[in-house]
Formats: C-alpha cells, structure tokens, sequence
C-alpha cells in the first residue's frame, strides 16, 4: 500500500476510535435531583408537563421493597443495562447501545407510597429516536406483568 493511503487508512481508523469511545459522554451531576428534561426531544419524565416528555410514573400495591427488587429484576433482564446507584429513594441505571456506545440515564424515584416516579435521557446529541420512551414503555409493560 502507498504511504499516502496508508496514513489515510491509520487516520481514519483513529477517528473511527475516537468516535466510538466518545459518543458515551459524561454522567450528568443532576443524577438524583429529578431536574426537568431539557428542550431536547432526547428526554422523558413522569413530572414534565411538557407533552412530548410526559410519562405516566409507575404505580404499585405492594410494598416498597417487593417493588423495587422487581424492578431491579427487570432492569437487569434488559440489554446492556448497568446499575450504578441503588439506595432505598432512588436507582440509577446506565444504558449503553449495542453499536456507537451511547450512554442512557434511566433515574427511578421511589418517594411516593405506591408510585415510582422517574427519569430518562441521552447524555449526548439532540433526539434518541424514541429509544428512551421505548425503554420506559417496556419496563412499564414487564412491571404490570407477574413473573
């Protein structure tokens, strides 16, 4: 191979690394404080009143505890999904997709007897092309069911 195309091929290869490793961003210091999503079609909340991020929270009957650890369960059961905080108020999952390495913040809030209140958004780039409301919709699903 010529020189010249050789260090084009090396050039490319680095930026395709740099790419790859960059699209996860950096975790959000608002983690835990449940801030409003911003003007972003990349973002869901179950306390926005804005429509197009509005999200109705989860809701149970049985206690606290039996709640979340079935949560906890099916947060695990979801691809390349990483709990990074889990206290007795509030569980901080990661989500990272298969290809560019995008980084999700999923925010769960468990202060409200029988509701879980939460949070979800990209930490990078403008929209998420629905994938956030998508998750959450699933989680919503597998949480009403008995298993």
């Amino acid at each position: 191979m010529p020189p010249i195309l050789e260090s084009i091929s090396k050039i490319i290869i680095c930026l395709i690394f740099i790419l790859l490793t960059s699209c996860a961003g950096t975790k959000p210091d608002s983690i835990g404080q449940f801030v409003d999503c911003p003007d972003k079609p990349n973002c869901v909340s179950t306390k926005s009143d804005v429509t197009s991020h509005k999200v109705s929270p989860l809701t149970y009957k049985s206690s606290l505890q039996e709640a979340k650890n079935k949560l906890i369960k099916i947060v695990k059961m979801l691809p390349r999904s990483k709990i990074i905080i889990n206290n007795e108020s509030f569980l901080h999952v990661e989500f990272t997709s298969q290809i560019f390495r995008f980084v999700d913040d999923l925010e769960f809030y468990f202060n409200e007897p029988g509701i879980i209140h939460f949070r979800g958004a990209s930490r990078i780039g403008h929209s998420d092309m629905g994938v956030n409301r998508d998750r959450v919709e699933e989680i919503r699903l597998l949480f009403k069911k008995d298993f």
